[in-house]
């Protein structure tokens, strides 16, 4: 059944209502040393408030309706109540890598077609916010350029004056949501989603990755593409969970935030496998997800049961370009296994399905696969039904894929 036409915003206001106190987004314990700003706890109540007002100031920019809005931002508290007040104030976020440069932020947002973009003004020894007014004199369609954090350049709107305004109106039932993000972070590919692609995608991630209500999601994935919202932000709103995000990887911070007690679900860079296999696990830890992105080799990965003596569920998430995200169980529904044969995959064909074209490449179709390129600022159409085929083709040996490679 299609999912109904939401946004991630209207799932915090629901959850909000119902638990208000229950923790929805924890910052990193060592966010002062390099954001300038401290670390926060929201309850799904306080981070609906935020993001209320938050949207109310964004609603008195004079935009049209569903325009984009970029987001250069980490996964810190902020990053993600701005991503979900974009959303209330009836616009599309836009996700920014942070890794891109100058010329790449000028590239992306002329590609895009933003009206506006929303960053902090510190993060570790580069500030983001400078180097955004200099890509946004090379592009005059961007009218507005907000951020969090002490000393705002001028001309930039002060995002924290913004949230301390109290006047503010509910948050949108029926906003639409969707998000555009970059193919292989390449800033002249931007693609499109709309908000009932990316809750499919999400509940195709969740199929496999069971997580609870009032469980907790740590990630060190970053937000700027679709695997990170996916696994993160969608997944911990879904779910009715919260998210705590390491932006800056520390290994004695990652082990501090696993102490904490909560039943919790590790998502990961792939490359991160060797040194997880070989560390202490806390008894909190449900599973950990290992995110791949495509090309990749899923070749000299641990088997199952090396973690924890079978205690933890594995999971491997592999990003497609931003086509899709499949995510699945190490054993049974072993990726390895589901790209070869697809037709196995455990996950309902309404939300994803894929194929293999007669060259070998992956194709994709379902309502998690809707997507469309972004030309010229414009949308060349969104069809979840028709069979689109991807860049990349399983390596297959011995009836098993041990990767993907680039076509």
């Amino acid at each position: 059944m299609p999912l109904r036409r939401t946004g991630l915003c209207a799932l915090l206001a629901a959850t909000a209502r119902r638990h208000p106190a229950r923790v929805a987004l924890l910052d990193a314990a060592d966010k002062a040393a390099w954001s300038g700003r401290p670390a926060m706890t929201w309850t799904y109540g306080a981070a609906a408030e935020i993001v209320s007002r938050l949207a109310c100031g964004l609603r008195a920019w004079p935009l049209p309706p569903g325009s984009r809005i970029g987001l250069a931002l980490p996964g810190s508290t902020e990053g993600l109540v701005a991503h979900l007040a974009v959303e209330a104030a009836g616009h599309v976020p836009c996700l920014l890598p942070a890794t891109w440069d100058e010329d790449q932020l000028a590239a992306g947002i002329e590609a895009a077609a933003l009206s506006a973009v929303l960053t902090q003004t510190r993060l570790g020894e580069s500030r983001p916010a400078e180097r955004l007014c200099r890509a946004a004199a090379r592009y005059f369609g961007l009218r507005y350029l907000a951020a969090f954090g002490p000393d705002v350049p001028d001309g930039v709107i002060n995002l924290d004056e913004m949230v301390l305004d109290r006047r503010a109106g509910p948050v949108a039932a029926d906003t639409g949501g969707g998000l555009i993000s970059f193919a292989n972070g390449d800033p002249a590919r931007p693609v499109h989603r709309p908000g009932d692609a990316l809750l499919a995608a999400v509940a195709v991630h969740l199929v496999a990755t069971r997580i609870g209500p009032g469980e907790r999601i740590l990630s060190l994935v970053p937000p700027g593409d679709l695997r990170g919202v996916v696994t993160g932000l969608g997944a911990a709103l879904v779910a009715g969970a919260s998210l705590e995000t390491l932006p800056v990887f520390d290994g004695a911070a990652l082990a501090a935030a696993l102490l904490r007690p909560v039943p919790t679900h590790l998502v990961v860079p792939a490359f991160l496998e060797p040194a997880l296999a070989q560390g202490a696990l806390p008894p909190t830890l449900r599973t950990i997800g290992f995110a791949h992105r495509a090309p990749t080799r899923l070749t000299g990965r641990n088997p199952r049961l090396a973690f924890a003596k079978g205690r933890v569920a594995v999971t491997d998430v592999l990003a497609v370009d931003e086509d899709f995200v499949i995510t699945g169980a190490r054993g049974l529904d072993d990726l390895a296994f589901g790209l070869a044969e697809p037709a196995h995959l455990g996950c309902p064909e309404s939300l994803l399905a894929l194929r293999l074209e007669a060259d070998g490449r992956l194709a994709c179709r379902g309502q998690a696969a809707k997507a469309a390129p972004v030309r010229r600022g414009e949308e060349t159409g969104l069809d979840g039904t028709a069979w689109r085929p991807t860049r990349f083709r399983p390596t297959l040996f011995a009836g098993t894929a041990t990767g993907l490679t680039d076509a």
